[in-house]
């Protein structure tokens, strides 16, 4: 972090400044005074000398006229300063343009005080207001609280179990755990237990209940994190939540029988992340056992309420789960709320495009048959065309041209060994690339994204594979790269979810998303598409 000592002081400031704008500045009531202490007309060199006590810097600080004629006093070489200071890096723009042209928000404003010598801890002041607005550290968008309240009625009452359904980059985590400090507030003491698979998704959830509750909450609580090689001990856990990895439950339950019987006794609400995922059978024996109580709520989080794109008995057994219980955004005057969101700016306008690669892996008609039964593109086969030249060209030709535009860029791959592929072939032509799989440490995994997230100017290409499709979030990522075919409507959404968080989220306006696909392969190509698949198979609240 750079540290910058005073850029010059405001008495430096006004001692060469104009005499008009210094008499103009401390008033004519206040130049009358000077001049009867004189016994005559003050003189120059007294008025400089009152002015920067008597002149209210934040004022001039705040009001944007008064603003621009205070910077058309700073020198020439100062404004440069200051201009760098507050975020012009080419110097292709006069400093005074820039300066002049800058938004100026509190941030801005403060660091203009400390660059005239001023230590300050809060934002300019503002003249006073009998009515101010007063925003909230934890707030909800009016869509999102709309969709929150639909959920208490459907969690509070009749079978107390229903979908959130937000589209992919909209906020369903924190309009999850808003609802989870609603329930802590009402319900004391109690635990929640809030269930996830893999580390990110837990991370996140963690990291955001604590935000959530540092600025919601009413007591002191526990939030007690159990996956990985977590212990699992519930001794003092009677009023707090519970960041539970489903492998960890699933564990425990098997070592301890006792584990969610006692967790179950002292839970509300079990809050399921990626709920297209509960039917499971060890899963959903877990949240079974977890919901015992005639008073314990479920509420399920998903971007995509269903399993499959196309089995829709698979999905009609997940809809029954939730008593065909769901809640999904409603926007009035659209029918998709994908639609109205991106042109709000809650979601980044996609655009969305494909490139093809020669065909160089060729199905069998045996191939064929197996693709056609399977799930997804079988393992094999995903193999087989991470080794293909000709794809593993058209990848790194499409990384290169969306680097001419994009300062981070997320690369879905088709396999392990693919993503390490990619990443050296990056970073051999000079280009900061890192990669992240489900085999990569801890520590190796945390670095590569920390750096990711970080606001370095160099572009940057984040290969992954299996690990970022949830629980990652990087507002700065404007473009994906979609180098693994799939078949799953689920995965696909979820790959495109990581780059469309809009202006008004913390993203970016417009994201780019390319998908390279095989001629012999199937696969998606539009956003919108997964949010409405599944209606047929639920009752929307």
């Amino acid at each position: 972090m750079t540290t910058w000592s005073p850029g010059m002081s405001f008495k430096a400031l006004l001692a060469d400044a104009p005499m008009p704008y210094i008499r103009e500045h401390l008033g004519e009531q206040m130049c009358d005074l000077l001049d009867l202490l004189e016994g005559g007309r003050a003189g120059d060199d007294r008025l400089r000398a009152v002015a920067p006590i008597a002149i209210d810097v934040e004022h001039l600080v705040a009001n944007e006229a008064e603003r621009s004629a205070l910077i058309d006093l700073v020198p020439i070489p100062k404004q440069a300063e200051l201009a760098q200071r507050l975020g012009s890096v080419d110097g292709r723009q006069p400093p005074l343009d820039y300066l002049l042209g800058l938004r100026w928000t509190a941030d801005a404003r403060r660091e203009l005080l400390e660059f005239l010598g001023f230590t300050i801890d809060r934002a300019p002041s503002l003249p006073p207001a009998f009515q101010q607005e007063t925003a909230p550290e934890y707030a909800l968008f009016p869509h999102q609280r709309r969709a929150a309240a639909r959920v208490k009625k459907l969690l509070y009452d009749g079978p107390r179990r229903t979908v959130l359904h937000l589209p992919t980059g909209v906020g369903k985590t924190r309009t999850g755990m808003s609802l989870v400090c609603d329930h802590l507030r009402q319900h004391e003491p109690t635990a929640v237990v809030w269930l996830a698979h893999g580390q990110e998704l837990l991370e996140q959830a963690a990291a955001e209940f604590e935000r959530a509750w540092s600025h919601v909450g009413d007591r002191s609580l526990s939030v007690l994190r159990v996956w990985g090689n977590a212990p699992v001990d519930l001794a003092d856990m009677t009023d707090g939540v519970v960041i539970l990895g489903l492998e960890k439950a699933v564990s425990a339950a098997k070592s301890d029988p006792e584990f969610l019987s006692t967790l179950a006794a002292r839970s509300t609400l079990t809050v399921f992340d990626e709920a297209h995922q509960i039917i499971a059978p060890t899963f959903q024996s877990v949240v079974d056992a977890l919901t015992i109580r005639y008073d314990a709520g479920l509420l399920g989080l998903t971007a995509t309420p269903g399993r499959t794109w196309a089995d829709i008995s698979k999905d009609e057994e997940l809809s029954d789960y939730f008593s065909r219980q769901k809640v999904m955004l409603e926007i009035e005057g659209y029918t998709n709320p994908v639609t109205a969101l991106i042109e709000q700016g809650y979601l980044a306008k996609p655009l969305m495009r494909t490139v093809a690669s020669e065909a160089g892996v060729h199905l069998s008609v045996r191939d064929q048959r197996l693709l056609a039964r399977s799930f997804d593109i079988p393992t094999a086969m995903m193999a087989e065309l991470a080794r293909d030249e000709q794809w593993n060209l058209k990848v790194v030709q499409t990384i290169m041209n969306l680097l001419q535009q994009h300062r981070r860029i997320l690369v879905f791959a088709a396999s392990v060994d693919h993503c390490r592929l990619i990443a050296a072939v990056l970073s051999a032509a000079g280009i900061d690339a890192g990669f992240v799989t489900g085999e990569s440490s801890s520590r190796h995994r945390n670095q590569v994204i920390s750096r990711f997230k970080g606001s370095g100017r160099r572009p940057m290409v984040l290969c992954n594979f299996g690990v970022l499709t949830t629980g990652f979030d990087a507002p700065a990522a404007s473009a994906a790269v979609i180098a693994r075919p799939t078949k799953s409507l689920v995965l696909y959404s979820q790959m495109v979810g990581r780059v469309i968080r809009g202006p008004k989220a913390g993203g970016t306006a417009t994201c780019e998303i390319v998908t390279v696909v095989n001629p012999e392969l199937p696969g998606f190509g539009d956003v919108a598409e997964a949010f409405t698949n599944w209606e047929d198979v639920w009752e929307t609240a």
